[in-house]
């Protein structure tokens, strides 16, 4: 018993010199001193959510023309590269519309070439019969019927000048286009252009029973089957630039205010420990409410986009919103009371603490920017 008693006085004066150490200076203090040398290195701050891994670019395929469905190449899932064939229409209809409005231009070019041979004919004729000099058929000179000289009355005999004027008179004869007077080239001409439109009308449905890969991707979904009827305009292939993934995530208020593009990101994908640089490309100008929280839509690149990516696979998303290189720091549970960039510390030197009014910078995840009233190498106490 006495042993005993002896014992609880003893360990009752420890834990009173204890108490009475930290407590000397009038400021409560923990149990446990930990302190934290105010050093210079990185501050950073970063603000994270869940993402979904999609492609940039996304395609919906369609054929040009409606019609029956000839042939499909490709199915969900596979990789295509620029320019693969993937599904075909039957080609009879727009095959024989291509031939029949090949032979209209055909036709068309011919009457053209005709109208230009007769236009060509008639100035040739008409340019013949306005040169100097070209003698007029008698044909075409009218008769002049000379008077009586009487015996007693002679007067002068009539010029010959009449019959002359009357000869340079006469118009040159071509002949041109009687019927209606209208311009019989112009009018081949515009025939011909009609033709070609709708040549080319054509060759495009014909073209338009073929799709093709416009990009090197993976198609997300097939719409159809051999033997299906289709119509023009109607998504048949999904295809998907796999090759150039990015990520959607969205992010609370709070933390979308100090986001921007340009920003750097690290992705972490699901079920693997790889870590991936990425970039901030967009954030949504507005954002959608859940009744409680509103989220702003936010869109990653990759700076290497990863090989082995799936569509739709959850990602955790970190993007650095402030960084400091070469700041002068402490933990950032060291500071409190912080408001309009002030702070407070509790100091320790010469086993004495004291509270300390210091300016502050960025305060991140880890660390807090101190930029007036401490000096490299002081100690502050980490949490208090």
């Amino acid at each position: 018993m006495r042993w005993t008693g002896a014992a609880i006085v003893v360990s009752g004066a420890v834990v009173g010199g204890v108490i009475g150490a930290l407590n000397r200076d009038g400021v409560d203090q923990p149990a446990a001193i930990v302190v934290a040398v105010a050093d210079r290195g990185a501050v950073t701050l970063d603000v994270a959510t869940i993402g979904t891994v999609e492609p940039a670019t996304t395609r919906s395929l369609t054929f040009a023309l409606s019609g029956t469905v000839a042939s499909v190449h490709v199915r969900a899932g596979n990789k295509v590269s620029k320019g693969q064939k993937l599904a075909a229409l039957d080609t009879t209809d727009a095959a024989d519309a291509l031939a029949d409005a090949r032979t209209a231009l055909a036709e068309a070019r011919d009457r053209l070439s005709d109208s230009r041979t007769v236009a060509a004919r008639a100035t040739a004729s008409a340019t013949a019969c306005a040169r100097p000099g070209k003698t007029v058929e008698p044909a075409a000179v009218p008769e002049i019927q000379l008077p009586v000289i009487e015996p007693m009355a002679v007067e002068p005999a009539p010029s010959a000048e009449p019959a002359i004027r009357g000869r340079a008179a006469t118009p040159c004869a071509t002949h041109g286009y009687p019927d209606t007077g209208s311009d019989q080239v112009l009018t081949a001409e515009q025939q011909v252009n009609r033709a070609e439109r709708a040549v080319e009308t054509a060759q495009r449905a014909l073209d338009g029973t073929v799709i093709t890969a416009p990009i090197a991707g993976t198609v997300v979904a097939v719409e159809g089957k051999v033997g299906d009827q289709v119509r023009t305009g109607s998504t048949f292939v999904s295809l998907a630039d796999t090759y150039t993934m990015q990520v959607r995530a969205d992010f609370p208020e709070a933390d979308a205010g100090a986001l921007t593009a340009g920003q750097g990101a690290t992705v972490s994908l699901a079920d693997s420990d790889d870590t991936y640089q990425a970039e901030v490309v967009q954030v949504d100008p507005a954002g959608t409410s859940d009744g409680t929280l509103v989220r702003y839509g936010v869109l990653l690149s990759f700076a290497d986009s990863p090989s082995d990516l799936l569509v739709g696979q959850s990602a955790q998303v970190q993007v650095r919103t402030g960084e400091v290189a070469d700041a002068l720091r402490v933990p950032s549970t060291a500071v409190h009371d912080v408001s309009g960039g002030s702070g407070t510390v509790l100091v320790r030197a010469a086993n004495r603490s004291e509270e300390r009014v210091v300016a502050v910078g960025l305060r991140g995840d880890r660390y807090t920017e101190i930029t007036g009233g401490l000096e490299q190498g002081d100690q502050v106490v980490r949490s208090w």
